[in-house]
């Protein structure tokens, strides 16, 4: 199998990419979360090299990659600017489909709901993570309804959520990363994960990118969820993948994405949070299925922007596709 490494300049950082399989292919952009790097994805690309050129990078402040200096730096714009000097560098010229995991998912959201991402996304595959805009609406809503059923829903996904909180703490994550989570946090994943775990996963650099990686929430979670964009729609076909024992994101929380996304395939599979890691070829299998259907035509194109927003008939949507496990 061949590989391409690269070090690409980002805004005040140096990127760590690589791309598999040959050059011209239909193109998958793989994107891992917090606190992993691309090597989260190392089981389910070996399912998709043979067919198509795999690229994945290792996120600002994670693995190879360098940190910003400021937690400024964590900002969604500049992960924007990140994915941008990718695509320049490793696929000028093409539409990758896009496939984030957890803090990728986060912002491939981004990614898939901005003007600047236009013509360079072929479709978006999210996994076990919501945009920070969506969920701004969906707790709003539900806040604003009074139902006892939302006030339940709302008050099972804070549970969840309370990591959220940690992070946020003043020297907190580097108590807990320099102590016992970042101790137990390999035995946690396997555990996770349903037995062993790819070469090099997690990475040596675990504790430092964790510490660093908490910018991410800081920097985006709170400021989003106060203030959601208005008009964030996707402007790509999505398909979601939504693993029903996650145990920090209620599959609630995707309850209204049909609103959002006027093109959806949904998956519910019964599995944990780390999805490339347990089921790698259950997840390959979508990811392949779906850029097939794109790429073929059978999923209907999104339609052009109307004032920000994408619009589409309920009838024109791609029908859902059933998933082992729901």
């Amino acid at each position: 199998m061949s590989s391409r490494q690269y070090r690409i300049s980002g805004r005040g950082v140096q990127l760590a990419a690589t791309s598999y399989g040959a050059p011209g292919r239909t193109t998958i952009l793989l994107i891992h979360g917090y606190p992993d790097t691309s090597a989260v994805w190392d089981l389910v690309r070996e399912q998709l090299v043979e067919r198509y050129q795999v690229i994945t990078y290792d996120v600002r402040g994670a693995g190879g990659s360098t940190a910003p200096a400021h937690s400024s730096g964590y900002d969604l714009e500049q992960l924007t600017d990140d994915v941008l000097a990718v695509l320049d560098t490793v696929a000028a010229g093409l539409r990758v489909h896009l496939v984030g995991h957890d803090w990728g998912s986060v912002q491939g959201w981004e990614f898939a709901t901005s003007e600047r991402l236009d013509g360079r996304l072929a479709s978006f595959t999210s996994i076990s993570g919501p945009s920070l805009d969506h969920f701004g609406h969906w707790v709003a809503d539900r806040r604003r309804r009074h139902r006892l059923s939302d006030v339940l829903v709302l008050a099972a996904q804070s549970v969840r959520s309370w990591y959220v909180g940690a992070l946020h703490i003043p020297g907190g994550p580097a108590l807990a990363w320099n102590g016992p989570v970042g101790r137990r946090w390999p035995a946690l994943v396997r555990r996770a994960a349903g037995g062993s775990l790819p070469h090099g996963y997690p990475s040596p650099t675990l504790r430092g990118d964790a510490v660093r990686g908490a910018n991410l929430y800081r920097r985006n979670v709170l400021a989003r969820l106060r203030h959601p964009r208005e008009d964030p729609y996707a402007t790509v076909p999505v398909q979601l993948v939504v693993p029903t024992r996650d145990v920090f994101l209620s599959p609630h929380i995707y309850d209204d994405l049909d609103r959002w996304s006027s093109v959806l395939r949904r998956h519910r599979i019964s599995a944990g949070h780390w999805l490339p890691l347990s089921h790698p070829a259950q997840l390959a299998g979508w990811i392949a299925e779906f850029v097939e259907d794109v790429e073929g035509g059978t999923v209907s194109p999104v339609l052009p922007r109307q004032g920000g927003r994408k619009t589409q008939s309920s009838a024109d949507r791609h029908p859902v596709t059933p998933a082992p496990g729901s």
